[in-house]
């Protein structure tokens, strides 16, 4: 069971409009791997590719080292859970569970015991006897969840599988999901357009927009140094602001208006580029600001704040007239005003920058 998962040159076509151009990616063995993106970005599309239910107008898939582009989907030896859990209603839940192995003339002993197991791995085994119609949303995604991986797939494939839950069962089935991932080892494609829940599943996430994977890595190198303006604003929270780069005597800086200067390493600009003032665009996330008081930074005012315990949002406007959102630990003291003004600085070695575009990053890798 579990198997690699390569894609090389993959081509989707309706008509004449294409929407996955010559897609190449390779997902591991036993991977925890997310397709993450928009409405519309095609990510649904790959899905069914991999699932046979879409058709391929180029390219291939392989299982290891197997073309399964003219596979019938039913010999695929993939498991699927969807987002509206697709269990039957007449059966009970062991016998949604034991539906594919019936379908795969194994033994009713063999059945039985497969079944104990899965309802274990999952735990709803106290639930087995139940009609669906008896279950809760989490628990029937449960029942959807060991139907899929009961009969050892080679993949499991999962689209959107908790958007019909609740915000707190989100949480809770998708913790729950990528134990029991771990736990059966199985290489997961996963479809979602939360980045929180991606960011929390996934051992590596292929951000995607109009059928083109912009940026492919980890949840920590994704968030920390998204590869464009794109995947920074559609990864938490940032706010982009337009500067200068400065390059002197081997060193860059930072303009960032109003006279505040930065210096900042960790810069690789294109010798092509390599000019001694560049225009970028300059993403810093709420939490990579500074907030001052002894007039050094930019100058700002204070629109509104939110305090949300641990920490606290504030809104305020630059001098620009740009708005920017800040977090910062909550203190004892008391909360900023509206119409007060502080000054902002930047934490130089987490801010990410841009070409003016905002297509390519001009900032090195984490220094961890």
């Amino acid at each position: 069971m579990s198997v690699t998962i390569s894609i090389q040159d993959l081509v989707k076509k309706y008509g004449e409009t294409t929407v996955i151009p010559e897609l190449s990616v390779e997902i591991q063995k036993g991977e925890f791997f997310t397709l993450l993106g928009p409405s519309g970005c095609g990510k649904t599309t790959l899905l069914r590719m991999i699932a046979g239910f879409n058709s391929i107008e180029g390219g291939t898939i392989n299982f290891n080292d197997k073309v399964i582009n003219n596979v019938e989907p039913g010999k695929r030896n993939i498991g699927m859970v969807f987002q509206n859990y697709a269990i039957f209603p007449h059966l009970t839940v062991k016998g949604n569970i034991a539906f594919g192995l019936q379908n795969r003339k194994i033994s009713k002993p063999e059945i039985a015991e497969k079944v104990d197991e899965i309802l274990k791995v999952v735990q709803i085994e106290q639930y087995k006897d139940r009609m669906p119609k008896n279950l809760s949303g989490g628990q029937q995604q449960r029942v959807a969840l060991a139907r899929a991986i009961v009969i050892r797939p080679d993949v499991l494939l999962m689209d959107e599988p908790l958007s019909n839950l609740d915000a707190k069962l989100r949480i809770d089935m998708r913790n729950a999901i990528k134990e029991i991932q771990r736990e059966v080892g199985i290489t997961t494609v996963y479809v979602t357009h939360d980045q929180e829940e991606a960011m929390a599943v996934s051992d590596r996430i292929a951000v995607m927009k109009s059928g083109v994977i912009q940026h492919l890595g980890t949840p920590q190198e994704i968030y920390q140094r998204p590869a464009n303006v794109f995947v920074a604003t559609f990864i938490g929270r940032t706010n982009i602001i337009e500067g200068t780069l400065q390059h002197e005597h081997g060193q860059y800086s930072l303009q960032m208006g109003q006279g505040y200067q930065e210096p900042i390493a960790n810069i690789q600009v294109p010798k092509s580029e390599m000019k001694s003032t560049l225009p970028v665009q300059i993403s810093v996330r709420p939490e990579e600001f500074n907030i001052r008081q002894d007039q050094q930074g930019m100058k700002a005012t204070i629109v509104h704040s939110v305090f949300l315990g641990q920490h606290t949002h504030y809104f305020v406007d630059l001098a620009s007239g740009q708005r920017v959102e800040i977090t910062q630990e909550s203190q004892t003291a008391e909360l900023l005003s509206p119409g007060q003004t502080v000054y902002l600085t930047v934490k130089p070695d987490k801010i990410n920058v841009y070409d003016i575009k905002g297509e390519l990053n001009y900032t090195g890798r984490v220094q961890l």
